[in-house]
């Protein structure tokens, strides 16, 4: 049997490498797919550019953050996107309203089938990553500012007296804060507002909501500001945890895919759901258990390999194998969404 404080340890190095780190992975993941789940939801289409829509917005963020900075503003111990995220999420909005007003608005008039809206939202995905290319190049950007740590390893391993070490970095904390209030203002907007329940009678049945009074360029026109808003959100808290590079948000659109999908898609809920499943699941089948195991093993039946199912260079594989899996199996997703 492992001794108490070797399980301590394994518990600690779990949570440091896994627990932690999917938390806020999967919040990241749940406002993306908040937002795919919106557009398939009431726009009655799969957004393909909703990957790149991140990066636009996030793009924003940072533009106005080194603007901010060259100019001496900051937010104290939390990060200067933040003053600058209101400013992403309206130059997002300008060009998701520019594309549907160009775009989108031409199909939706002649009544096209959701495929010519799919291969419609692919061209405005590489129009809208080069724009972004274009602007701040294709490598990696960090602007991440303020107090980067709540608690570091050494710090952990001096209070509690342990092995291993237990991090916890702000932005974290910051992306599960500011995710749990993005959810409960949507999740609120829908259900007690009146601008929400139109969204929503929309969504349920177009022709009998356009009977009842209920203005579909008004519903289109507050999807896209709302989509918008998720995805600038989204895209900073990620670009904030990790580091901003456009081509990391075109592959981000599998995962938040994933998670629609899986969580039902057209259902809020179960994107957010779905979001935590898929970034756990990625997270666990990719994190190497072998000192894991030796915390909690007897010394003979020490492992020798990493004991890893997957390297992290597949960690997407994991989502598509998850997409391909519920499409088979579940097609409505765990909260009975849209079937595909």
């Amino acid at each position: 049997m492992p001794e108490f404080v070797d399980v301590l340890n394994a518990i600690v190095l779990f949570s440091n490498f896994v627990l932690v780190p999917a938390i806020s992975y999967g919040a990241q993941l749940a406002l993306g797919a908040l937002g795919i789940t919106m557009v398939y939801g009431i726009l009655r289409f799969s957004n393909f550019a909703h990957g790149d829509m991140m990066a636009f917005g996030t793009m924003m963020v940072i533009l106005v953050t080194w603007g901010f900075q060259s100019m001496g503003i900051s937010f104290g111990p939390l990060p200067t996107a933040l003053l600058a995220l209101p400013f992403g999420i309206l130059g997002a909005v300008a060009l998701n309203l520019a594309f549907d007003k160009t775009v989108y608005k031409f199909y939706r008039t002649k009544n096209s089938a959701p495929v010519i809206f799919v291969i419609v939202s692919t061209g405005v995905m590489f129009m809208t990553n080069a724009i972004v290319r274009f602007i701040i190049g294709p490598g990696d950007q960090r602007f991440m500012d303020g107090t980067k740590f709540i608690f570091r390893p050494r710090e952990f391993k001096e209070f509690t007296g342990l092995s291993e070490g237990l991090a916890l970095k702000s932005t974290q904390v910051l992306t599960v804060a500011v995710t749990i209030i993005c959810v409960a203002a949507l999740f609120y907007f829908l259900q007690k507002t009146r601008t929400g329940k139109a969204m929503r009678a929309f969504s349920d049945n177009k022709d009998l909501a356009l009977l009842s009074g209920i203005n579909p360029d008004r519903v289109v026109f507050i999807t896209w500001i709302i989509v918008a808003a998720l995805a600038t959100t989204a895209g900073t808290l990620y670009g904030l945890d990790k580091s901003f590079k456009p081509f990391t948000y075109f592959m981000l659109l599998l995962p938040m895919f994933a998670a629609a999908i899986v969580g039902g898609i057209g259902s809020p809920i179960g994107a957010v759901v779905g979001g935590f499943v898929i970034a756990f699941s990625e997270v666990i089948v990719t994190y190497a258990y072998k000192k894991f195991f030796m915390y909690l093993l007897p010394e003979s039946l020490e492992p020798t390999g990493l004991l890893q199912f997957l390297s992290t260079d597949y960690k997407f594989a994991v989502s598509f194998i998850i997409l391909v899996v519920v499409l088979l199996i579940r097609p409505t997703g765990i909260f009975k969404g849209q079937s595909i």
